[in-house]
């Protein structure tokens, strides 16, 4: 029964072999075409808006590289989980395994006593056997003249016959108690034979675990730092994005100042500090945006503002849509629009008025103009002309 019960374990673990080496092949390659997609080079002297378009698809590559990592850093912890098991499995058979070494050891001693006491007792069964001969030698008359009477005559042959009879018992017993420890000995060799083989297929299993936890880690570092790659990208294509926002400035007389205000103009810092575009605030806006920091600007004095008012080029519409006052005169606490035919690409830019000067110009805070920072700038009156304003 017992071996009956090892070789069905056997038989599931060199399924487990198996189906590790089958997982193995299908990871490696379902591996190798997960990390076969590449970021298309920027285009030298794109718009804003392509710029633009190659950081969102940048982003969606990180994006599924991140869930990547995710599935194989759960797949991680399944492989080291069944390391763990296979290793307990391994703890469990070594004790097995030790415990019938030792039980075979023990019947070994109790062969070598049987032994031992099997051939004492051929000693003194050849022993008996000689007196016997002797006395053998000596005819009946002989043995009757020595004795006294013939009760002792009968004793002595009693007596013979009772040596022989004992020891011959004796030498059965052992022999037979000889065989059956050399029977119990081989049904534990057996057994651990069965235990040993199987002992090596639990640690090629777990060989097979270790490998695919390995190739796993190999995986999630490659797609880490294809992630640092993008990042290194994403922050060239801002770098131009900025570039091409300070040259806009310039040829439209626009000063930029108090870009890298400490205080980011109140911006809360769980989203000044992170990641530009990694966290989506209460508007359903990426963070250090330009379209982020108005929400919340007009938020935070009070104002209501719509959920997913999306890029700055569609807020006067939507604010429309959604019953909020819109127009061209610049007033304190408005919002400044640049749609997308402003010069600033299709995606637009926005920003809070904090002051309107009496030549028609006026002073904004916003994020982005810049690079994903705070930045102030004067707006002269003849941008301010032409641009609209949502009154929230």
């Amino acid at each position: 029964m017992m071996l009956m019960v090892m070789k069905k374990q056997k038989q599931k673990n060199i399924t487990l072999v198996k189906h590790a080496g089958r997982v193995l092949s299908l990871f490696m390659l379902t591996g190798l075409m997960a990390a076969s997609f590449v970021i298309a080079p920027f285009a030298q002297g794109a718009t804003i808006e392509e710029l633009n378009q190659q950081i969102q698809q940048i982003q969606a590559d990180n994006s599924a590289k991140q869930q990547s990592v995710n599935q194989l850093q759960v797949q991680a912890s399944s492989y080291q989980d069944a390391i763990n098991q296979l290793q307990n499995q391994i703890n469990a058979l070594q004790q097995q395994i030790q415990a019938n070494q030792a039980k075979r050891d023990d019947l070994q001693k109790q062969i070598e006593a049987a032994q031992a006491e099997l051939d004492k007792q051929k000693a003194l069964l050849s022993e008996s056997i000689k007196a016997m001969y002797v006395e053998g030698q000596i005819s009946t008359l002989e043995m009757l003249a020595s004795s006294k009477d013939l009760s002792e005559f009968l004793d002595k042959q009693q007596y013979r016959s009772t040596i022989q009879e004992k020891i011959k018992d004796t030498l059965d017993k052992i022999n037979a108690l000889k065989a059956q420890l050399k029977e119990q000995k081989t049904q534990v060799e057996t057994l651990l034979a069965e235990q040993q083989a199987m002992n090596q297929q639990l640690s090629d299993a777990q060989a097979q675990q270790a490998q695919l936890l390995a190739y796993n880690q190999q995986q999630q570092a490659a797609y880490t730092q294809q992630m640092q790659a993008n990042n290194a990208t994403i922050a060239n294509l801002r770098a131009q994005q900025a570039a091409l926002y300070a040259s806009y400035a310039r040829k439209s007389g626009v000063v930029s100042y108090g870009v890298g205000d400490a205080g980011n103009g109140g911006y809360p810092s769980e989203l000044a500090n992170a990641l530009q575009d990694s966290i989506i605030d209460n508007w359903g806006l990426y963070n250090r945006e330009c379209v982020s920091y108005v929400a919340w600007k007009e938020a935070n004095n009070g104002a209501y503002v719509p959920y997913g008012l999306g890029n700055a080029a569609d807020w006067v519409w939507r604010a429309q849509a959604a019953h909020i006052p819109t127009g061209t005169t610049p007033r304190v606490g408005a919002a400044i629009v640049w749609e997308s035919n402003d010069g600033l690409g299709t995606l637009g830019h926005v920003a809070y008025v904090e002051v309107v000067n009496s030549d028609g110009s006026v002073e904004v805070s916003q994020y982005n103009f810049v690079h994903g920072q705070f930045s102030r700038m004067h707006v002269p009156a003849y941008d301010v002309a032409h641009l609209s304003f949502i009154y929230f």
